[in-house]
């Protein structure tokens, strides 16, 4: 298959779709294109006008968990459980993986202080939740790798970032899900599936929506 992967470089979830085809060792075309001022071509092809699209032999997908799944079920091996209610599970914790990209998006965009803790005390809560089925060992595969670590890793990514910017951004996990994050961030499939100057990317673009937590005046770096 001819695959061209069309993203906005610091998109949590195109990145998704990039650590999944870096650890299958797809081969793979990426374009960047700019979300202030998309390309036309890109417009007619993305029935929402949000990246991530995936082109394959010309035929268009969208939707991050869709181009997973697709990935998955098309390149050897399968990271997906055999078991159709364990697949099921899954998908519903990658759903949950993008309620919480959205709920660190709204705490690294937040504009005042108030506002900061107040996102920061329900991103902590939301991610308290993953401890159980971690404990449960829900999340493994024989693989030693699954779609929900490709669907969360770039949450921790940007979770780790923010905190190196501001330690007041320093978000609290519960143990397994600090270890979790670790072992996702120290894999190189994660470290590879963003540009270079990623850091100075997330913390541009947070400046540029007015982010508390990186305004330059006391209260960020």
């Amino acid at each position: 298959m001819n695959l061209k992967l069309v993203s906005f470089a610091i998109c949590p979830f195109v990145q998704r779709s990039v650590i999944l085809l870096r650890e299958k060792q797809i081969d793979h075309e990426i374009e960047y294109i700019d979300l202030n001022d998309p390309p036309e071509w890109f417009l007619q092809l993305s029935p929402t006008g949000k990246v991530p699209l995936l082109l394959v032999d010309g035929a268009t997908l969208f939707e991050s968990s869709v181009i997973l799944a697709f990935l998955d079920e098309s390149f050897p091996p399968g990271l997906q459980p055999a078991d159709t209610l364990r697949r099921a599970q899954h998908r519903a914790w990658i759903e949950y993986a993008s309620a919480l990209l959205m709920a660190q998006h709204a705490m690294a965009t937040a504009s005042d202080e108030e506002t900061t803790v107040e996102k920061k005390q329900l991103l902590e809560e939301d991610l308290a939740r993953l401890s159980e089925p971690l404990s449960e060992g829900l999340f493994t595969n024989q693989a030693g790798f699954s779609l929900v670590d490709a669907a969360i890793a770039p949450l921790f990514m940007r979770i780790h970032y923010l905190a190196e910017f501001n330690q007041q951004a320093d978000v609290k996990m519960p143990e397994p899900v600090r270890d979790w994050s670790g072992r996702l961030l120290q894999r190189a499939s994660v470290q590879q599936s963003v540009l270079a100057d990623f850091a100075d990317r997330y913390k541009a673009f947070l400046v540029s929506k007015n982010s508390w937590l990186c305004a330059g005046d006391g209260s960020g770096n």
